[in-house]
C-alpha cells in the first residue's frame, strides 16, 4: 500500500505539488494523469525518495520513504521516463549490477534474473550491449530493473513513451500481467493505455488532485448539458428551432434513421441542465421526442474537461482528501 498525506513540494516561488492526499490500495493500478508541468514526475520523485518533500509523508507498506529510506525504497521499483541504463554494458552485466545495488544474494539471482528475463521477453537480447538495442528493448531492460529484487510496489513513469504501436501493445499487456503480482502507479499521457490497463485514475493539475475515479466511472461522466435525442418529425427543421433558443449553442444530426427518424446531438452552454429547454424547442416544433439522454463522455474528453474545470467533484478532491492517520489506525486496529 502506498499512503501520501499532505505532501507538498516548492522551487522557490514556485509549488509543483500543493498539499495532496492519496491512498493506493494493494494489487492496485493506479493510472496518474495530468498535463505536462502539472506536478506528476514531481510526486512520483518524492514517492521514490529521488527528491524529498517540502512538507508531508509518503509511507510505502508502512515505512516513511524520509524515517527508513532503505526499507521503504526496497518496496519499490522504479522506471522513469528515461530509464536508467548504462550503455556500455551487456544487459546481464546490468542486471547483475542493479542486483547488487539492491542487495540480492548471490544463491537468489540465477532463477530471479530467468524470471524476470522471460516475463519481460528480453531473453534474445541477454547478452548484447545495451547501446545496440532498440528503443522498445531498452523500454523492456528499464522494467526489468525495476522487478530486481520483487519489490511489492512498481512505478511506472511513461513507459510506452517513444514504442510503435506494436510495442506499446505488448507493453501494455506486460503492466496488465504485473498488476496481478504488484501494486503499480502508471504515469502515461496515452488515456486509451490507461483505460486498458488501470483499476483507477487520478488527475492531478497545478500541483493538485483535481478528480478520482474508476476509469468506466470517469470515462462515464454524463454532462447534461449536452444530450443526444431521437426525433420524429422535420430534423432539419428541428435542429434550426434548437439552435433559436439562447441556452443551445449546437444542435446537428448525428444519425437519420432508416424509419424516418433523427437522431440529434444537442450542445448548451457551459453548465447548463438543458433538457428542459430541449423539450419547449420540440413542442414548439410540434415534434415528437422518442429518446432523450445525457452524453458520455469517453476517457480523454472527461480528462480535457476536468483540466479546464468543466466539470468538478469527481471523486475525493483536494479538499475532501482522505484522512490518513483515520485510515492507518484503523489498519493497526484490524491487525
Amino acid at each position: 500500500m502506498i499512503e501520501v498525506k499532505n505532501l507538498t513540494k516548492k522551487f522557490g516561488p514556485h509549488t509543483a505539488v500543493d498539499n495532496i492526499s492519496f491512498v493506493v490500495n494493494d494489487g492496485e493500478i493506479l493510472g496518474f494523469l495530468g498535463p505536462n508541468g502539472a506536478g506528476k514526475t514531481t510526486t512520483m520523485n518524492i514517492m521514490t525518495g529521488f527528491i524529498s518533500a517540502t512538507s508531508g509523508t509518503v509511507r510505502i507498506n508502512g515505512y516513511d520513504i524520509l524515517d527508513e529510506p532503505v526499507k521503504a525504497k526496497g518496496q519499490l521499483g522504479y522506471l522513469p521516463d528515461v530509464p536508467p541504463l548504462y550503455a556500455d554494458m551487456t544487459v546481464e552485466e546490468y542486471l547483475d549490477f542493479v542486483c547488487d545495488l539492491k542487495k540480492v544474494k548471490k544463491a537468489d539471482r540465477p532463477s530471479m534474473i530467468e524470471e524476470i528475463i522471460t516475463t519481460v521477453k528480453i531473453k534474445d537480447v541477454y547478452k548484447r550491449l545495451v547501446k545496440n538495442l532498440s528503443k522498445g528493448y531498452r523500454q523492456r531492460v528499464g522494467l526489468a530493473q525495476a522487478l530486481v529484487g520483487f519489490p511489492e510496489v512498481l512505478i511506472l513513469d511513461e513507459p510506452t513513451v517513444g514504442l510503435d504501436p506494436r510495442q506499446i501493445i505488448e507493453m501494455r499487456d506486460l503492466i496488465r500481467r504485473l498488476g496481478k503480482r504488484h501494486t503499480v502507479i502508471l504515469s502515461s499521457h496515452i488515456l486509451s493505455e490507461v483505460s486498458a490497463v488501470c483499476d483507477r485514475v487520478m488527475i492531478i493539475n497545478k500541483g493538485r488532485i483535481v478528480a478520482t475515479d474508476t476509469t468506466e466511472g470517469l470515462s462515464g461522466k454524463a454532462d447534461n448539458s449536452a444530450q443526444m435525442i431521437t426525433v420524429k418529425g422535420d430534423g432539419p427543421a428541428i435542429c434550426q428551432k434548437l439552435m433559436e433558443w439562447a441556452d443551445i449553442e449546437r444542435a446537428f444530426i448525428d444519425a437519420a434513421n432508416p424509419d424516418g427518424t433523427y437522431n440529434i446531438k444537442v450542445e448548451g452552454k457551459k453548465g447548463v441542465d438543458i433538457r428542459e429547454t430541449i423539450s419547449s424547442a420540440l413542442a414548439e416544433e410540434d415534434a415528437s421526442l422518442l429518446m432523450l439522454r445525457p452524453v458520455s463522455l469517453n476517457l480523454e474528453e472527461a480528462f480535457l474537461k476536468v483540466i479546464n474545470g468543466e466539470i468538478e467533484d469527481i471523486g475525493v478532491k483536494n479538499e475532501e482528501a482522505l484522512d490518513m492517520t483515520t485510515v492507518v489506525n484503523t489498519q493497526e486496529e484490524e491487525n
